[in-house]
């Protein structure tokens, strides 16, 4: 076992996560599967039964420091090593800032930011020990710019892009790569499964126009959006890739939009921001 090479991704039971197992897994990774409920998923169980793939399903919850700890301690007694971690679990959560419980903007760091870490502080022993290692932390382009409606959600992405770009500087001494991958809309259940606060859900919200006019658009513009299986195989050649780069910016949707908020002033940014949900 210890010859192959391992993957632990969280966030696993669908979209990005569940995709990113299936395709390290069908390209020579032993890959191990967390997410918060195993016993709730089936998907990634039928895929591993139909495939006969190298994955493994391990609960893991990124909120709970003894789950994280449970966790790798048990991969890391198992393969011996961990090789690649892709930090993919997630959600949004959707409102304007004024309609943000504080309750909901801390579980929302807690999952994006605080899990991200934890896991992060977990693994990096062993990469350590082992002096190889790559580290792909799925951001956004909310990573990037800003967007109405989502600002605890792009919060937490602009400190994983800080974070990440940080990090890069102390791990690199001890052979591990820092990445991350900035999608842009992906063709997952990720805006139905957005939160949205309970004060958002008011239809007396002063915001409720706003709102309501994003959740439309944001349905739009996942027509356009890339599958999360295209995501999939850019963190398959950012695990692989001799050299890679810090950043992957993943889509059409973004690459146009960070296209724009490099060349544009800020006015006109703004401008193109709002345009799309007007």
């Amino acid at each position: 076992m210890n010859d192959q090479k391992v993957a632990v991704i969280t966030g696993s039971s669908s979209g990005i996560g569940l995709e990113s197992a299936l395709v390290l897994a069908r390209n020579g990774y032993i890959t191990y599967a967390t997410m918060r409920s195993p016993e709730k998923d089936i998907s990634i169980k039928e895929a591993v039964q139909n495939g006969s793939l190298p994955i493994r399903v391990v609960q893991l919850d990124v909120t709970d420091d003894t789950s994280v700890k449970n966790a790798i301690d048990h991969i890391i007694s198992e393969a011996g090593r961990i090789d690649v971690l892709v930090n993919n679990a997630g959600y949004s959560l959707g409102g304007a800032l004024e309609d943000l419980s504080m309750e909901e903007i801390k579980s929302q760091y807690e999952t994006n930011l605080f899990g991200l870490i934890r896991v992060t502080q977990a693994v990096l022993p062993t990469m350590r020990k082992q002096r190889s290692g790559r580290i792909l932390n799925i951001s956004s382009g909310a990573g990037i710019f800003g967007f109405p409606v989502h600002s605890a959600y792009v919060s937490t992405k602009f400190a994983v892009e800080g974070l990440s770009e940080s990090i890069a500087y102390e791990l690199e001494p001890f052979g591990i790569k820092v990445i991350l991958i900035e999608p842009g809309f992906v063709r997952t259940n990720f805006i139905h499964a957005m939160v949205v606060a309970k004060k958002a859900q008011d239809p007396a919200s002063p915001y409720s126009e706003l709102m309501q006019k994003l959740m439309a658009n944001a349905s739009e513009l996942a027509k356009n959006a890339s599958d999360a299986d295209f995501v999939a195989n850019i963190i398959l050649d950012a695990a692989s890739n001799p050299s890679p780069r810090l950043r992957y910016l993943t889509g059409k949707d973004v690459e146009s939009w960070a296209a724009g908020k490099k060349n544009m002033d800020e006015f006109e940014f703004f401008n193109m921001i709002k345009r799309l949900i007007a």
